[in-house]
């Protein structure tokens, strides 16, 4: 049997830069780009299931690229991948520790701070859901008072466990710690559906804090305007991704898949619904499993995940904007 033919071969060959063939830079160095794009494997994984989605960048990088893809036409963006006047870098992965979690949230906070302060974008490809606690600690010197973070997180579940397994910074926990960090304002978490790790307590606790939730079931009821209703106008937004909130008939790869999630296209109209709204200020992809995979089917719409934001960003920070 012979080996199965990648698109990037059909068009030219494997791709020598970063994600979609962007350039690929020094860690630390931004230049003029707009967005920097930075791979990592996990923050603080739990000890009974490891650093799972370790390969995920990679794979998500590998999905679908080829020379000179930038310059191709995107039929989801209405244009190139980057508008002209905005450029990008791909900065690797960073460098991740298997035994000091302490020191994976440093890095990764430290890294988002490097970004942020050099007036860049960050967008981080997964890895866990671990690191989106990391991730906006990073912006606690980034965030004015008068336009805090909302945080729009897409997931199968809500993640508001003080603790599991005795650790209080992992994938379970996210959206709790993030509601500790006083330049969060807003929550709006879309997508929960069946069960997961949140207890009844866990779910009042959320609403008592003021979390905004359209599980798939009211989603299904009344569609996506609610949910972009819920975003302030003119506001600061941080995207979290979990990509098990896509259907698991679309992305098969994750760890806790539940029936009765996305399709590819309403996560795309709600991503461009909100950025007509409001601004992006980072966005994160995570709990893509590669081993879990079927046919690359999961890292190709992984892959297309990342290009939208990345160009929806990469608009937002153009002389043109987003149409």
């Amino acid at each position: 049997m012979s080996d199965e033919l990648k698109i990037g071969e059909l068009f030219g060959g494997a791709a020598d830069g970063g994600l979609f063939d962007i350039p690929v830079g020094d860690m630390g160095a931004v230049g003029d780009a707009g967005v920097v794009v930075i791979g990592c494997a996990t923050a603080t994984p739990y000890e009974s299931v490891g650093a799972y989605c370790a390969e995920g960048p990679d794979a998500i990088r590998a999905a679908v690229g080829w020379p000179g893809m930038g310059e191709h036409w995107d039929f989801d963006l209405g244009g190139t991948l980057l508008p002209a006047g905005v450029t990008a870098l791909d900065w690797g992965n960073l460098p991740i520790s298997t035994t000091d979690f302490a020191a994976n949230r440093q890095l990764i906070q430290a890294t988002v701070e490097q970004i942020l302060s050099a007036g860049a974008i960050p967008v981080v490809l997964g890895g866990d859901d671990s690191i989106p606690i990391p991730i906006l600690a990073g912006y606690e010197n980034h965030v004015s008072e008068q336009r805090p973070v909302t945080i729009l997180q897409l997931d199968a579940h809500i993640d508001w466990r003080d603790e599991v397994q005795g650790e209080r910074q992992g994938l379970s926990s996210n959206m709790r710690r993030a509601s500790e960090m006083p330049w969060v304002e807003t929550i709006v978490q879309v997508g929960a559906r069946g069960s997961g790790s949140a207890r009844p307590s866990d779910v009042q606790d959320a609403r008592d804090w003021g979390v905004e939730f359209f599980p798939m079931k009211a989603v299904r009821s009344n569609g996506l305007e609610p949910v972009i209703e819920a975003i302030p106008e003119g506001g600061s937004v941080y995207v979290a991704l979990d990509i098990d909130v896509m259907d698991p008939s679309v992305v098969p790869g994750v760890i806790g898949p539940a029936p009765g999630g996305f399709q590819y296209g309403a996560v795309i109209d709600l991503l461009e619904a909100v950025a007509h709204k409001a601004t992006i200020v980072g966005f994160n992809l995570a709990e893509f499993a590669p081993s879990a995979d079927v046919g690359n089917r999961g890292a190709l719409v992984a892959a297309r995940l990342a290009a939208t934001a990345m160009g929806l960003i990469a608009r937002q920070r153009s002389a043109g904007g987003v149409r």
